[in-house]
């Protein structure tokens, strides 16, 4: 099977024709043109340097007014249950479990899987400094039961 190649060439100017016909006459075929131009520099938006298709961090959403993230709700109870979860030292399939006895659902709508509650620890250690300073987590952390380490 042979592999694609790419490449890319920077032009200064518009290519005449007996450049096209040369890549042409090394086997290279036109896939794509590129544009770019200057700009205005102004006040831009937080989300403006987003890339387009870019995922929002788990536990956030786009606010009312486009401009900004704000903290999801549901999102934020499934991080701070999986917080309780670790501290209590769950396998990933108890997690897993116990978030779909809970009702919590994927942002795509699926029951929680153990691959997907690992995919989502690195956010969780993310918001983890935010997540266990509130007032809230002292509260959870009280009814918490023992952990039997190396039990």
């Amino acid at each position: 099977m042979k592999k694609m190649e790419w490449t890319r060439d920077t032009l200064s100017a518009w290519p005449g024709s007996e450049y096209a016909q040369r890549k042409e006459s090394e086997g290279w075929r036109l896939s794509a043109i590129e544009w770019q131009r200057e700009a205005e520099t102004g006040a831009r938006s937080p989300l403006a340097d987003a890339r387009v298709g870019e995922e929002i961090p788990y536990g956030t959403r786009i606010a009312g007014d486009c401009l900004h993230l704000e903290e999801n709700p549901s999102e934020i109870e499934v991080l701070n249950r999986l917080a309780e979860m670790i501290v209590q030292d769950l396998s990933y399939n108890r997690m897993a479990d116990s978030l779909n006895q809970s009702g919590f659902h994927t942002r795509s709508g699926q029951p929680w899987t153990p691959l997907a509650v690992f995919k989502l620890t690195p956010r969780l250690i993310e918001v983890a400094p935010r997540i266990l300073s509130g007032a809230e987590w002292e509260d959870r952390k009280r009814h918490l039961t023992r952990v039997a380490w190396n039990s």
